[in-house]
């Protein structure tokens, strides 16, 4: 009997223009927020299959193609989650090849029934203190540069948001008199947030350096301190986080532990968590709690509370 996570080799496929390419086609339908998530599970398929993703025949894809997906990512040890977002990212590639006409109805019917994987993990990432957020903020010098990512470290920090939504802020997203931000998140979904305290502070004093002129709201700034028109990249802001974080001699974190800190601050200083859903884009309750990081604290505390009576003893000679 062959084994199910022997995957069958293909043959790759030359697109006659991008538009053909059910891949791309569905990448192009994800808002930039949510995209790149999808596009590298994407890819890792691709590479499974030892084909480029661009030459990926993703319209010959069965049912028995994505069962055998779904046991080798198991096999291989990866989390629910990602296998999940797998599984999602491949129905939704499938989805484009049946409307582009290159899939049946009946083949996309059946790989839709291969079912989602159960179970979960612990949760990643951890939630900075504001000892750490103080330290990171204190690395940023009083230059264009350096008041440029005070700005960005407090916005992800005090506004929860991703880099994505970072990045594609633009200056009338940004009402300055109300203290309001408009965000476009994941899904397509458009919420308002509100900039208080030192995230304003830092968020004007930025607005200062740069000028409000239309445009990106976060721009590069060229060695001699010119502010430059074109819009940063999500790239830029990992690695401006990964050098303070350096400069301040703090543990390594991901940018989304900054989102993970906004969620866990809020609830432990009593927001409700409805709200916080709202501020944060979740879609659900269940979202939100899966990022709040206070747990662990709750759960130290908790273990103190026991009393094992041992007594200390010294080691007898032998």
């Amino acid at each position: 009997m062959t084994n199910i996570t022997t995957l069958p080799q293909v043959s790759p496929v030359s697109y006659a223009r991008a538009g053909d390419n059910p891949a791309l086609v569905y990448l192009a339908s994800l808002a930039p927020t949510g995209r790149r998530a999808i596009e590298g599970r994407i890819k890792h398929v691709a590479r499974m299959f030892n084909c480029p993703p661009e030459a990926m025949p993703w319209p010959a894809l069965r049912y028995q193609h994505l069962e055998a997906i779904r046991a080798k990512l198991q096999d291989s040890g990866l989390a629910p989650s990602t296998i999940n977002m797998t599984l999602y990212a491949l129905r939704g590639v499938c989805k484009a090849a049946f409307n582009l006409g290159l899939m049946s109805a009946e083949d996309y019917a059946r790989l839709c029934n291969v079912k989602p994987v159960r179970g979960e993990r612990l949760p990643k990432g951890r939630a900075l203190n504001v000892g750490e957020i103080g330290a990171l903020l204190d690395t940023c010098a009083g230059t264009p540069i350096g008041i440029r990512n005070a700005a960005i470290i407090a916005l992800m920090y005090a506004a929860g948001l991703r880099r994505d939504e970072i990045v594609m802020l633009n200056t009338d997203h940004y009402n300055r008199d109300r203290g309001e931000l408009r965000v476009l998140g994941k899904g397509n979904k458009e919420r308002l947030l509100y900039v208080d305290n030192g995230a304003l502070d830092a968020l004007n004093d930025w607005l200062t350096v740069r000028g409000d002129q239309p445009g990106p709201l976060f721009n590069p700034i060229k060695k001699g301190g010119q502010v430059q028109s074109r819009r940063m990249t999500d790239q830029a802001i990992y690695n401006l986080l990964v050098e303070h974080a350096r400069q301040a001699g703090i543990t390594r974190f991901s940018p989304h532990d900054l989102r993970r800190s906004f969620i866990s601050e809020l609830l432990d200083r009593g927001a409700d968590v409805v709200t916080v859903q709202k501020l944060a884009g979740h879609a659900s309750v269940q979202t939100t709690a899966s990022y709040d990081r206070r747990g662990e604290r709750a759960k130290k505390k908790a273990i103190r509370l026991l009393h094992v009576p041992y007594r200390k003893r010294g080691i007898n000679s032998l």
